[in-house]
């Protein structure tokens, strides 16, 4: 089965808007594992413009289900969080600072030394480490180099080309699920999956474990409601 991890980010997004609690980050977290998410994602950047540092240690308090945080391992900031939270996985992002929203996946050819020593810190924590990348065979390939357990692919690309023509919208996706497949790499998605497009791309891509949404949830559910969206998601996966 493809488990669903919720990005609360909107959700804290939301709550800064006013300076207070409302709505409160901990109880939306715990909603979404009541209705069904099989975990919870959040992506810290440095301006805390929406995850607060101070949230996720909150979040690692009282969730039951898996923590996934994610972000830049280039800071240092970030490192130490993860390294005092040990969630269930960590998701290594090329974000750059500023940056709205991560738009690429890493060069894991030119950054796999790099990646490496990262991998092994948090595998020294017993921390699950899946590295961000584009469906590029090389990258995946190279991915392999770096002793990361799982990729997550960056799906922003299949999801804009998918209205138009689903069949090409996926084969890059296909390919690259295979590669993982065949070197050992466990297999992650996000960025831009929405009820619209979740069935289809986990019904063709082989080896799904975990899909990480978050924009689109979120904003599903204020016409939907938030359980009745994550159930729609529970029942569109396989």
């Amino acid at each position: 089965m493809t488990k669903l991890s919720v990005n609360i980010n909107k959700i804290a997004t939301l709550r800064n808007a006013r300076g207070g609690n409302t709505p409160n980050l901990l109880e939306a977290a715990l909603a979404c594992e009541s209705f069904g998410a099989q975990g919870i994602t959040v992506h810290p950047r440095p301006d805390e413009r929406h995850i607060r540092y101070a949230d996720v240690f909150d979040l690692k308090a009282h969730i039951r289900t898996e923590l996934n945080i994610e972000g830049n391992c280039k800071e240092q900031k970030f490192v130490d969080l993860v390294l005092a939270n040990k969630p269930a996985q960590v998701t290594l992002v090329p974000d750059e600072l500023g940056q709205i929203t991560s738009n690429h996946g890493w060069d894991t050819i030119q950054h796999q030394s790099y990646l490496k020593d990262m991998v092994a810190l948090f595998h020294d924590k017993n921390i699950r480490v899946s590295i961000f990348v584009d469906p590029v065979p090389k990258m995946v390939e190279a991915a392999v180099g770096t002793g990361t357990d799982r990729i997550e692919l960056y799906t922003e690309d299949f999801a804009r080309k998918y209205p138009k023509d689903a069949e090409m919208a996926i084969k890059p996706y296909q390919s690259a699920a295979k590669i993982a497949q065949e070197v050992g790499l466990g297999l992650n998605a996000g960025h831009d999956l929405s009820l619209e497009n979740i069935a289809y791309f986990s019904q063709n891509i082989p080896g799904l474990l975990e899909v990480s949404i978050g924009h689109a949830l979120i904003s599903e559910a204020l016409y939907l409601g938030l359980k009745k969206t994550i159930k729609e998601y529970l029942r569109k996966l396989p």
